[in-house]
């Protein structure tokens, strides 16, 4: 075994022998607190149900409706104009919604088209380079009851459309 792996097997269980001797030490009430902090987990976990669930209905929804690929459709001229492959759209749209269906389609695209393909290597990338704003701000925001996202959705969007034109751009200079 080496000594990375030695180092990761036992971190996190040193980290909490650590913290109980600390706590023990310091006279804290660390089981209370544990059973505490499992408490308000439960609590939030269930106000982020709704946010969840309406999430998941419109990624749905947008999947099995077509009109994803009715745009990619419409658009695929425009795209071919600028050597943006079709294929890697509708991932461009749904991973700031969702992270799980971005893997999904990452997944697809890589055992369609091969890992070392354009499309798998563009769809790598842009999947480590882009984040779920949407997702986030939704989970974030609504577990804390903020109303009003001010700035962050649209500076969270515009990285996202950063992070996906320099992962085009990078792949075509360096794959293609």
């Amino acid at each position: 075994m080496g000594i990375i792996t030695s180092i990761s097997t036992w971190l996190i269980p040193c980290f909490i022998l650590l913290v109980l001797i600390v706590s023990t030490w310091k006279k804290v009430p660390t089981y209370e607190l544990f059973v505490e902090g499992g408490k308000e987990g439960v609590k939030i976990a269930f106000s982020l149900l709704p946010f969840l669930l309406g999430m998941i209905v419109s990624i749905s929804i947008l999947r099995s409706s077509g009109a994803l690929e009715a745009f990619v459709n419409l658009i695929s001229p425009f795209l071919a104009l600028v050597g943006i492959p079709p294929e890697v759209v509708p991932l461009a749209f749904v991973r700031p919604i969702s992270g799980t269906a971005a893997l999904g389609m990452t997944t697809e695209l890589i055992a369609t088209h091969g890992p070392d393909s354009f499309l798998g290597r563009l769809a790598s990338t842009m999947q480590g380079s882009t984040d779920t704003t949407l997702y986030i701000l939704t989970i974030y925001f609504g577990a804390v009851g903020i109303k009003k996202m001010r700035y962050a959705l649209k500076v969270g969007l515009l990285a996202d459309l950063i992070g996906i034109l320099a992962s085009i751009i990078i792949v075509t200079i360096m794959f293609e």
